[in-house]
């Protein structure tokens, strides 16, 4: 796989407190794993037609643009909502705030939603969901769009990874049911991060 690297001394610190080999190998460690779980029957999510010659997912090459500090400005007065999903289902999300930065010098904004149901896992009491489209949905990247993890950060900013974007379940397998990114979580920029599309499926 090729990597590249936006650093002109490699092993110097980043912003991130992590040099960017560190970073590199983080997330080459998560994107290695996600495609472990998916070949396992024990965790795949593939049906058996899939799972039968699945080898590993696709992803862009490892970039570190694509790895940005957002400024979030919280947005406590908002009111709860049915986000559409793939199927009938219509879960409830609250917009928490929004999270601003910039990729290739144009400005872009990413709305932050939480769920108003409480996750089983206490460990998600904090998780922030951010859907997602971009220029490549559709053109390299899956069509309905990719999440990315977020999680309430202490101060005002928070980082998004895309070399950490993932696809919906759907993307997958139709059983499934997905939420629709919604229009203003759209960016007018290519996202060459983060997992590809899944073939036809």
């Amino acid at each position: 796989m090729r990597y590249i690297l936006l650093v002109t001394i490699l092993g110097s610190l980043s912003i991130y407190g992590q040099t960017d080999a560190e970073l590199i190998q983080e997330i080459t460690e998560y994107q290695n794993g996600e495609s472990a779980t998916f070949r396992d029957p024990e965790t795949s999510i593939l049906t058996k037609e899939d799972l039968a010659h699945f080898e590993a997912l696709d992803y862009y090459p490892v970039n570190l643009t694509f790895r940005v500090v957002a400024k979030v400005i919280r947005t406590p007065d908002e009111k709860p909502f049915l986000m559409p999903t793939t199927t009938e289902r219509l879960p409830e999300y609250v917009k928490y705030g929004e999270a601003h930065f910039e990729i290739e010098g144009k400005k872009l904004k990413l709305n932050l939603y939480k769920s108003t149901v409480p996750y089983d896992n206490p460990e998600y009491i904090n998780y922030l969901f951010l859907p997602f489209t971009d220029l490549t949905s559709g053109d390299g990247s899956y069509g309905g769009g990719r999440y990315v993890d977020a999680w309430i950060p202490e101060g005002d900013s928070i980082v998004i990874d895309f070399n950490k974007a993932y696809n919906p379940y759907c993307a997958y397998n139709s059983k499934y049911s997905c939420p629709i990114p919604p229009k203003e979580n759209d960016l007018l920029v290519r996202i060459e991060a983060g997992v590809k599309d899944f073939g036809s499926h």
